[in-house]
């Protein structure tokens, strides 16, 4: 039987979001219907909303969740009812070409379930990431639900889901950041604080972190920066190169996605160095960059799509270096709410008051 419930929909761009009532459908072949436990506020959601992605109103919001699995389609072998899962948005299909060479995480052709949900009136949901988790039930594609380790609260488990697996693995799967390396990570919010920790978890000698907001660098101090630079005070690129004896990182982060910041970011890497773009730009940004700097000053410009992961490899391992303490999961969450609180969470993510607001269902 299809289930009514209420979930936080955009229904135009720019509007605030409403609770309106869902029909999540059986699940068909491939597909499973979890009930979503928690789900994190991240800014990708507030772009939805704000017509940043994409045009295909009404969205229904939420993908950074966990949950229970609740029913299964036919088909679906890797997961059941009862199992603890955290979401993905990157079901790989194992038959493309990247897959094909052994490299699922750069999957050129994900999926989502392939039936939609809708609105009371049979308005088809375009739901986030191919989620849509601001309900109490979600239907997805059985490949979404990755299954960890149940000791785990789904309100930190569900974080893996989108931002803070962003900055981790910017940091571990893409910078391939190593012991005694050197790291800056210009843009300390939720990713670049994930990007903070990562660096930490790989063995980085000195973890250097940039931002113009106080608030952003005292929390990334708290995650394991080693050094703060106030880049509304002071040049972020000659203060980088200060701390690294005046050759600059051996990886930069850029967790913005603004141009100016990237440009800063490419001048405070040393020589053969490694930039990673995990900051996501607008689509009208444009980006300069001498064509001889590009080439002198070697090593590699690269863009971290999810922190390249394979859910089912990098979910539970970091959900067990949480469980032994390793891992400082809780402190990305801010604070708890309701389904009612998720506007006024945009709110506070606007701010910059909040690392994470976690919807609890």
């Amino acid at each position: 039987m299809p289930i009514e419930t209420q979930g936080v929909v955009a229904l135009g761009k720019g509007q605030p979001v409403s609770l309106e009532t869902v029909i999540v459908p059986d699940p068909g072949p491939g597909e499973a219907v979890v009930e979503v436990q928690a789900c994190g506020v991240c800014h990708t959601d507030l772009h939805y909303r704000e017509g940043g992605i994409g045009e295909d109103f009404p969205y229904l919001l939420g993908h950074e969740a966990a949950g229970i699995v609740s029913a299964v389609g036919p088909g679906v072998t890797d997961v059941a009812p009862g199992d603890f899962v955290v979401l993905n948005w990157r079901a790989v299909c194992g038959q493309c070409r990247a897959c094909l060479r052994g490299r699922p995480w750069y999957c050129f052709n994900t999926h989502n379930a392939k039936q939609k949900m809708t609105l009371a009136d049979g308005t088809p949901l375009s739901p986030a990431l191919g989620i849509g988790a601001f309900l109490k039930y979600t239907l997805v594609a059985a490949g979404q639900c990755t299954k960890v380790d149940p000791r785990a609260s789904a309100s930190v488990a569900g974080l893996l889901g989108c931002g803070v697996m962003a900055g981790i693995g910017a940091a571990i799967n893409t910078g391939n950041v190593g012991r005694g390396d050197t790291v800056a990570v210009f843009g300390c919010g939720g990713v670049g604080d994930a990007a903070i920790v990562g660096s930490v978890l790989a063995g980085a000698s000195k973890v250097i972190a940039v931002d113009v907001d106080v608030r952003k660098l005292a929390w990334a101090q708290e995650f394991g920066a080693t050094h703060v630079v106030n880049s509304r005070e002071t040049d972020p690129v000659e203060a980088v190169r200060a701390l690294t004896g005046g050759f600059g990182a051996d990886v930069v982060i850029e967790a913005v996605g603004l141009p100016q910041v990237y440009e800063q970011a490419f001048y405070a890497r040393d020589l053969a160095g490694t930039v990673v773009l995990v900051g996501v730009p607008r689509p009208d940004m444009q980006l300069t960059l001498p064509f001889l700097e590009v080439f002198g000053r070697g090593g590699a410009l690269r863009s971290s799509w999810y922190g390249d992961c394979l859910p089912s490899r990098d979910f539970p391992m970091l959900i067990d270096l949480y469980l032994q303490g390793r891992l400082p999961l809780d402190r990305f969450v801010s604070s708890t709410g309701t389904l009612a609180d998720v506007e006024a969470a945009f709110h506070e993510m606007e701010a910059g008051s909040v690392l994470r607001t976690v919807i609890v269902l």
